[in-house]
């Protein structure tokens, strides 16, 4: 079938589906298909990232929220630490990745009114090796604080963080077995994860509404994340 546009055409059309969950891999990679699956009366749930296409409702991380939510845990051990004030690093993807720059743009928010100072956002394209170089230079301009936007940004601050042996408060997003470790260890403090379990339940369950001809409720459904931290390990 080769392209994600046949292989989604074919379970959604051809092969009767009456409903179908996507999570979309850019707003515009299966438009033609959404448009025949539409024709054909499919209902059309989004789960943690949608098309530029309508449908019965999205439910995905409020990325921006979640943004912010990493930013008060930062603030709260910087706090608990006897820290009010100082420079905090950002090591982000790159500019153009939705999600990412949405988390940064909450974490900011976070700091509005405060006595810290947010420094120029650097991008590490997510790899790990790049986002180390970066948190290492803000650990070496004296930051009390690093975000990592991604899994790899989150990465390359605990490592980096590990490496300069100094007390930095790094606070991170996604989930994966380097980062736990990582918090295990002390170097990162918390990660945001997002949560495709409810993703996944509460897309079943509004897509068996839309069928039954029930309101769904709101277009779109924040579906959290759950802060990872030593304590809930």
């Amino acid at each position: 079938m080769g392209n994600v546009s046949s292989i989604f055409k074919y379970y959604a059309v051809a092969g009767g589906a009456e409903a179908i969950l996507l999570a979309a891999n850019g707003p515009d990679a299966v438009t033609a298909a959404l448009e025949e699956a539409d024709a054909a009366g499919v209902k059309i749930v989004y789960v943690d990232s949608a098309a530029d296409f309508p449908g019965v409702q999205t439910l995905a991380t409020d990325n921006k929220a979640a943004g912010t939510i990493a930013g008060e845990e930062m603030i709260k051990a910087l706090e608990a630490n006897g820290i009010t004030e100082g420079k905090i690093g950002i090591v982000n993807v790159n500019a153009a990745t939705a999600s990412t720059v949405a988390r940064e743009e909450g974490f900011r928010a976070a700091f509005e009114g405060t006595n810290f100072e947010l420094l120029e956002t650097q991008y590490g394209d997510g790899d790990a090796a790049k986002s180390k170089d970066i948190a290492a230079n803000y650990i070496t301009q004296g930051c009390v604080g690093i975000f990592g936007a991604n899994e790899g940004s989150t990465v390359g601050t605990g490592n980096a963080i590990q490496e300069a042996g100094q007390t930095v408060i790094g606070v991170g997003f996604d989930k994966s077995d380097t980062i736990l470790n990582l918090i295990k260890n002390g170097y990162i403090l918390c990660t945001m994860a997002q949560n495709p379990d409810v993703m996944g339940y509460e897309g079943i369950q509004s897509a068996v509404k839309a069928l039954k001809g029930e309101d769904v409720g709101e277009e779109f459904i924040d579906t959290g994340v759950s802060v990872i931290n030593k304590d809930t390990l």
